[in-house]
Formats: C-alpha cells, structure tokens, sequence
C-alpha cells in the first residue's frame, strides 16, 4: 500500500490542481534523466527534472495477482537527453523508470504513482509512444537454461559455432552433431542426462546389494 502524507493527501481530497507527473528514467549505464509536464524545472531527490515531455495522454494499468501491469504514453519528446540517435541504438531499452505524482507548490509532497522499465519507443517526427513494463514482468523473464538431452542452439549461429550450413538441418542430438556436422564440442546440450526411464525404475528384482542397478 502507498503511503501519503496527510497534508498531500488532504491536498488532494480537496481537489486542488497543484499537482504534475514527473518521471525519472535511469539507464543501465548510470545516466538519470528527469522529466515533467509540468512547465518549470522542479527538484527532488538530487534529481533535477525538466519541462521535457507533453504529454497528451498517460495510462496506466496495474494487473492482478502476478500478471505483469503496463503502462503507455503517447506526446512530444523534447528532452534532449533523450536524443534519436540513442533511441535507434537501443540504449533506452529496459530503462529504470519511476512515474511521481508531486505537489509542484511543495515538492516533499510527492507520491511514487509506477515503477517499470521502458520496453519501446516508437518515434514518428517530433512525436512519440513509449510503451512500459511494470516490475511483475520480471517475473516471466526466463532465467539461466533449460538443461535437456537435446542441444538449444540455432544451426549455424555463434554457439552453434558452424558457417555455411544454408539449406542443412538438425535435429538437435548429440549424434547427428557428431556424426554429420562433426561439431561435438561445441553442443550445446546435456547428451548423458538419464532419461525418465532411469529415474523412474525401481530396484532390481535380484541382486540387490546396494551397488548399481
């Protein structure tokens, strides 16, 4: 649960229009960029947040359970920091991004409204759409590998480690890797995991002395 202070919140009870949104992205290379619609620079948290984004539009959904929530905005980008060059390259991707509800009158009264990542900015002129993630999201994101019989490259690709394989297949065993592409050291696989037929046998029906099966 959020938690308000009470001046805030009767401020806001009272429904006061002192209030603007402002929201600071930080990159996984350290850059911190803060922005606001409101239409002077406000200050927090040593970080300072410029007039950089009208925004027509901003919504925000918070899902249920653990369904990741997202959230989207949709105005024109002009905060400088936030150039095309980088952008197209990439480096907004998975961007930190925090979204404040602040009393532009008096800035300790604030409210931390969504947290996420930035997933995608499409860019058409001076206009754009951001389309965000909320941290739930990070609950789906496949960690570390699947450990199977069977290889998990892509024929041909730098795992895989093989050129010029056009119009080849595999079908992803340790044998045809070593037999066919004569490529055994570069599969990308666990050929001697015992099977379920192991792990599901019993005991022997004689000669069971507790050594191997």
């Amino acid at each position: 649960m959020k938690q308000i202070d009470e001046s805030f919140q009767e401020k806001l009870l009272s429904g006061a229009v002192t209030t603007c949104l402002c929201w600071r992205l930080e990159r996984q290379d350290g850059l911190t960029v803060g922005i606001t619609d409101h239409e002077h620079v406000l200050t927090f948290d040593e970080v300072s947040y410029t007039p950089g984004a009208a925004l027509t539009s901003a919504r925000f959904e918070t899902a249920g359970g653990l369904r990741p929530g997202r959230a989207s905005a949709d105005g024109a980008l002009i905060a400088d920091a936030l150039t095309e060059e980088d952008l197209a390259a990439g480096l907004w991707t998975r961007a930190r991004v925090y979204v404040y509800r602040v009393d532009w009158q008096e800035t300790d009264n604030r409210i931390l409204t969504w947290t996420g990542f930035l997933s995608e900015v499409t860019k058409r002129g001076d206009q754009f759409e951001a389309e965000l993630i909320s941290l739930k999201a990070e609950l789906e994101r496949p960690v570390g590998r699947l450990v199977s019989r069977h290889c998990d490259a892509a024929l041909g690709d730098a795992r895989c480690g093989l050129s010029d394989v056009g119009g080849q297949s595999c079908d992803k065993r340790f044998e045809t890797c070593r037999d066919v592409f004569s490529n055994a050291e570069n599969f990308r696989g666990f050929p001697h995991l015992p099977g379920q037929d192991v792990v599901l046998s019993g005991p022997a029906a004689a000669g069971n002395d507790g050594g191997h099966r």
